[in-house]
């Protein structure tokens, strides 16, 4: 049993390093690609990957289901991998990977909201103490004041937004399909746009002599299959061993890995970021605790 345990929680540091890493290699992707190549990259890259799964599992998906797992491809990969690239054009990657953490208090809000989930006392006081570390994470930040900053703050709260979104409708309208059927299906299927995307910005013109643009795609290719494919299914198998409660607590580990890698690339972080952060999670554990 405590053997189990150790590898529960050799899992759990695997996915908040493997995930983690993912806002350090977007920005390692932009050095030579735009943020719309490194987005459709990534999602063809983790579809490509998963292409096996999906053939697998295709069959078993009822036909009326497929452009729900479509849309959820849509709003938990392919529209969060583009609004985060575009992001981290003009904030560090340590802040996105901060406020990434703010991802299980919309699922709160959005599934009281819209699908009739019940909500708590302390899942209300859990949201506000979650918004008030928000607002001291980017009081932290000076250059934050300037509004096209802010602009790039705002993409990624929308990426969490429709993160929250998708866990609430896949939880009530596809909790009867496996989670790699869904995972494998919705990425195999998003491919597509993003193949689309990659195509018109230019991707396959590109001088593939330029080092830099090797190296873009190359870090990319690693956020795609490591980031996105590797690690949906490493999520789903902690999820089946140790249960999607502790599946959850993923959450807390990603932004300090993030921070970790901010910190080594020389992007600017101060005690009040680090403050910020905990007064977020602090406010994770209060609306996620029974």
């Amino acid at each position: 049993m405590q053997k189990q345990g150790l590898l529960n929680w050799g899992i759990f540091l695997l996915l908040s390093f493997i995930w983690g890493s993912s806002f350090i290699l977007m920005k390692e992707g932009l050095i030579g690609l735009t943020s719309y190549q490194v987005a459709s990259l990534r999602i063809v890259f983790s579809g490509i990957v998963l292409l096996p799964y999906a053939i697998k599992y295709w069959k078993h998906i009822p036909i009326n289901k497929i452009g729900l797992i479509f849309l959820s491809g849509a709003l938990g990969s392919l529209l969060p991998a583009f609004l985060f690239c575009i992001a981290e054009e003009g904030i560090d990657s340590a802040l996105a990977g901060t406020l990434n953490s703010l991802t299980p208090i919309f699922v709160i809000i959005i599934g009281a909201l819209f699908f009739n989930t019940q909500t708590s006392v302390n899942k209300i006081i859990g949201i506000m103490v979650a918004i008030g570390g928000s607002v001291l994470l980017l009081l932290s930040k000076g250059n934050l004041q300037q509004g096209q900053n802010l602009l790039f703050v705002a993409f990624i709260i929308l990426a969490t937004i429709f993160y929250g979104i998708n866990v609430n409708m896949v939880s009530k309208y596809l909790k009867h399909l496996g989670s790699v059927q869904i995972a494998a299906v919705a990425l195999g299927l998003n491919a597509i746009p993003a193949l689309i995307v990659l195509y018109f910005t230019g991707y396959f013109s590109l001088p593939f002599s330029d080092s830099k643009i090797l190296w873009s795609t190359f870090y990319t290719g690693l956020l795609g299959v490591f980031g996105t494919a590797v690690a949906s299914i490493v999520f789903y198998l902690l999820m089946k061993r140790a249960g999607a409660v502790f599946a959850s607590m993923v959450t807390y580990g990603i932004p300090f890995i993030a921070i970790m890698w901010g910190i080594f690339y020389g992007e600017d972080i101060g005690l009040m970021q680090v403050i910020g952060l905990s007064v977020i999670l602090i406010g994770v554990y209060i609306a996620n605790r029974k």
